[in-house]
């Protein structure tokens, strides 16, 4: 590849895969880990891609620059609401499409449960649930850290009281 080529292909991964060390973007474009980390830093002083967080040991991930939110970007209320319609409506596209998905993907795990806690239990709760999820975060961001086979999985935890109802909607419902 030419000079380049290979920052073009490197972009093009970043933005696959969100972040990748030299050596697993030279595993992955056929280069050696040398020139990826010469390129990838050649990037990053460009202002085009920066180090992405570190998840323990040498490895040095990079990632495309993160842009600065700015202040038309939604609420953390609106943001909530966009992101339970958008979890909505992959629930319907599942329930819609199940049957074309490979076979041993034909299936889910949609429970609920009602539980009486006490707001530091549901604090509790929420924060096992996280803790659980943490260990296959990486995966979002790293790829190559999927095991084969790995698909990604909609995980939707919704802890909220039940509220009693309002004068005059007992019969509705």
């Amino acid at each position: 590849m030419r000079e380049h080529e290979v920052r073009t292909a490197l972009l093009d991964l970043l933005a696959e895969v969100g972040s990748a060390t030299a050596t697993e973007a030279a595993a992955r474009l056929g280069c050696s880990s040398g020139l990826c980390s010469f390129h990838l830093r050649q990037l990053a002083r460009h202002g085009h891609i920066e180090e992405a967080p570190r998840t323990g040991g040498r490895a040095r991930p990079w990632r495309l620059k993160q842009h600065v939110p700015n202040a038309n970007a939604p609420t953390a209320d609106q943001f909530g609401d966009l992101t339970r319609g958008l979890e909505d409506e992959s629930w319907q596209r599942w329930l819609a499409q199940r049957d074309q998905a490979p076979s041993e993907w034909r299936h889910d795990e949609a429970f609920s449960a009602v539980a009486y806690l006490t707001p530091d239990e549901m604090s509790r709760v929420a924060d096992v649930i996280r803790r659980v999820l943490a260990t296959y975060q990486d995966r979002e961001q790293r790829p190559l850290a999927r095991p084969e086979g790995a698909r990604p999985v909609a995980l939707i935890t919704r802890l909220f009281p039940l509220l009693p109802p309002e004068a005059g909607d007992e019969g509705q419902g």
